[in-house]
């Protein structure tokens, strides 16, 4: 997986939008982030997913999703190694990022895949 693939990838979510915060290149829906590449440094993204759905995509592909450090990563905020990635694993994790942070009228228009 490289940032292009995983840019990629948030885009063809509907509604969302590629913007920046505190440096970090960063994808929003309604105006909020729910992915963000480079951060904690290049080769790295990270998806907001519930704490539950970390704990899965942790599970299952421990090399790729490690959650985020103190309380963001608690709050189920993961880390992506992009390099140990794979396209299925992180196309899911950014469905569920989405789908997580949409407006419920906009994620009720688009069935989960």
């Amino acid at each position: 997986m490289t940032e292009n693939e995983f840019r990629r990838l948030a885009l063809r979510l509907p509604g969302t939008t590629e913007s920046a915060h505190m440096g970090h290149p960063d994808f929003r829906v309604a105006g909020k982030i729910f992915a963000t590449l480079r951060a904690p440094a290049a080769g790295w993204a990270m998806v907001k997913l519930t704490p539950d759905d970390q704990q899965i995509y942790v599970h299952s592909e421990p090399d790729a999703f490690v959650p985020v450090k103190g309380a963001w990563g608690r709050r189920g905020c993961t880390s992506v190694r992009l390099s140990a990635a794979k396209t299925a694993g992180v196309r899911g994790a950014l469905q569920r990022a989405w789908r997580h942070t949409a407006p419920r009228r906009l994620a009720a228009q688009h069935p989960e895949e």
